[in-house]
């Protein structure tokens, strides 16, 4: 990971935990070797940075397509090493990218369910993360972040100040079923299991 990466995560660690208050809940969780799916609720474009800080090494992260025609964000999210979406055109080159970094121990930050929520409570979570857990059989490690979305809501114009505390549950190995084909269906059951798993975080 760039020395941009590491530059950001300190700077973002230091005002997130000098002007947001921000704390952990199981913190002890976040501390394993190797791969792992970060499942995370997403509320606020923030989600990223909070959960990414609150790691000692690098921890990647799926970025909108679109975001890497922004000359500054773009740079940054080369830099950082982000993996490019497209949520509309999902393509090949971003989901080998993704199952590459599982399979060489990296962890990967990922949102179930695939987009910011309107108003800050759990949606239904898309069959995404479950096609890369039956892809790779990584172990997740689910999360659930408070206090961002009362920080930066959809649409809102300005950051507000807001407490903000990250909940973090223990990493598990999710159970295939053998010799199930690999199916959307298969994906969604996986998807839904991690999102029951999200909500039953609390802080």
């Amino acid at each position: 990971m760039h020395l941009s990466y590491w530059i950001g995560h300190r700077l973002f660690r230091a005002v997130a935990r000098g002007l947001y208050d921000f704390r952990i809940v199981g913190a002890e969780n976040l501390r394993f070797a190797g791969s792992a799916i970060v499942a995370a609720n997403h509320v606020s474009f923030l989600d990223p940075p909070f959960i990414g800080q609150a790691f000692d090494e690098p921890l990647y992260f799926f970025a909108r397509k679109t975001l890497f025609d922004h000359p500054l964000a773009g740079w940054l999210l080369k830099e950082w090493q982000s993996i490019p979406i497209d949520r509309d055109k999902p393509d090949t080159a971003s989901l080998k990218a993704t199952i590459r970094l599982l399979k060489s121990g990296k962890k990967v930050l990922m949102f179930p369910e695939g987009t910011r929520s309107p108003d800050g409570s759990l949606q239904p979570a898309e069959a995404g993360v479950g096609l890369f857990l039956a892809k790779t059989g990584a172990p997740v490690l689910p999360v659930r972040i408070f206090g961002t979305y009362e920080a930066y809501p959809r649409g809102a114009k300005f950051i507000r100040p807001s407490s903000v505390t990250l909940v973090v549950g223990r990493k598990y190995q999710p159970e295939l079923p053998a010799g199930v084909p690999h199916t959307r269906e298969l994906y969604q059951t996986l998807a839904d299991d991690v999102m029951q798993r999200i909500s039953a975080l609390v802080a």
